[in-house]
């Protein structure tokens, strides 16, 4: 099995990679709240392809994260239509105008250009964080980035905790894969050769267990830090912490001006929604 395909940090030398922790967390906290706030299809956009060239540059390989994103974008589509079947009027309701593409005679599942239009902000939002979240999770070693949710101020002890938490994705993941495999030798199906159900009920045999196991294994890392007196002082020195470097400084300038921009535009539109009906 290639360790390439497993979700979680890849040491690379790219701009990202070398950036410090807390300047990527700080980033990509506030693009989230910024782009969860904002209704502006205009910044939405921006801030979309902004986020698809830092992946770009992140030299992520797409098979990395392919289950990722399959399983975003179904998610990602069951919420939309779960938004337009129980409330198919809310995008007229927030823009105040009716251009209707489709009259139900019953006068409900009316189909408006408004609400397509609110619901391709949804669109937006949902899929600008995917990169972001994608590239912190990658170009971001995990003891680095305890170091710096210290440095700005989180407790090291839930520092720590988030630490173990990401290096545990890719452990869990080869496992996974591991039991996968040795059920196929045994005869048992459960690749995408096999049909729908028979997939998800092996799947979910595997998944159960190996959720029990992990439990034991941050058991047993717990009382091996409490018999370390992990968590006695206050405070800790950091072996892998960094220090802000200027591509760090220049980077939360950007991030303050595009965050700002979007701040703005709230004046500009008297409120949260870029109304183009108007």
């Amino acid at each position: 099995m290639n360790s390439q395909f497993l979700i979680g940090y890849n040491d690379k030398d790219t701009f990202l990679h070398r950036l410090s922790g807390s300047t990527k967390l700080i980033g990509f906290i506030a693009f989230s709240i910024i782009g969860m706030v904002t209704y502006d299809t205009r910044f939405l956009i921006g801030i979309l392809v902004f986020s698809l060239v830092l992946f770009k540059i992140s030299q992520i390989n797409i098979k990395e994260v392919s289950l990722i994103l399959k399983l975003i974008i179904v998610f990602a589509a069951l919420n939309l239509l779960m938004v337009y079947v129980f409330a198919p009027g809310y995008g007229m309701t927030i823009y105040g105008t009716q251009h209707m593409i489709w009259r139900n005679p019953e006068n409900y599942f009316n189909l408006s250009w408004e609400e397509l239009f609110y619901i391709f902000n949804l669109f937006l939002k949902y899929t600008f964080a995917v990169p972001l979240a994608l590239i912190f999770l990658i170009t971001t070693n995990p003891s680095e980035f305890a170091a710096s949710l210290n440095k700005i101020g989180i407790p090291y002890k839930t520092s720590y905790a988030v630490e173990i938490a990401l290096r545990y994705i890719p452990n869990v993941q080869r496992d996974y894969r591991t039991i996968s495999l040795a059920q196929q030798a045994r005869g048992y199906e459960i690749s995408k050769k096999a049909k729908f159900w028979p997939r998800v009920i092996g799947n979910a045999q595997i998944v159960l267990p190996l959720i029990f196991t992990s439990l034991d294994r941050i058991e047993v890392i717990s009382q091996a830090m409490e018999l370390r007196r992990f968590g006695r002082d206050k405070k800790r020195t950091w072996y892998m912490e960094k220090n802000f470097k200027k591509s760090d400084y220049l980077s939360l300038i950007v991030i303050f001006i595009i965050v700002l921009v979007g701040v703005m535009l709230f004046g500009v539109n008297g409120g949260r929604f870029w109304n183009p009906f108007k």
